[in-house]
């Protein structure tokens, strides 16, 4: 099945943007259904953005207009820009792929936004 390794994380200030990548191993890739998770400390994991196979988009209320999500199908890669970050946005950044009954996760990566 599909692996994924997501890059991009690190420590940022308030206000700066962040943008993570996600590598997927399979060129089946066209055929999930992406995302994008986080997971802060004490919390559950939470979807943060999705992105269908016919390109579509969805967010919660808590990043839209802040994080895009896309998706480069020839190179079977996902991003996800993050603008404006503030603290609230601290924590491990999943990768999600699903697939009918596939569902993957990613290794995780950790954003952090402190001044």
């Amino acid at each position: 099945q599909v692996q994924l390794v997501e890059s991009g994380g690190g420590l940022v200030q308030p206000g700066e943007s962040l943008t993570l990548s996600c590598k997927a191993s399979k060129n089946s890739f066209t055929f999930y259904t992406m995302g994008w998770y986080r997971q802060a400390p004490g919390h559950g994991r939470e979807l943060v953005a999705r992105v269908g196979t016919d390109g579509i988009t969805n967010y919660p209320d808590s990043v839209k207009g802040r994080f895009t999500i896309s998706r480069d199908n020839f190179d079977n890669t996902l991003y996800l820009r993050m603008d404006n970050l503030n603290p609230g946005d601290t924590a491990v950044y999943y990768c999600n792929a699903k697939w009918g009954q596939i569902d993957v996760w990613g290794q995780g990566t950790q954003v952090t936004v402190s001044s």
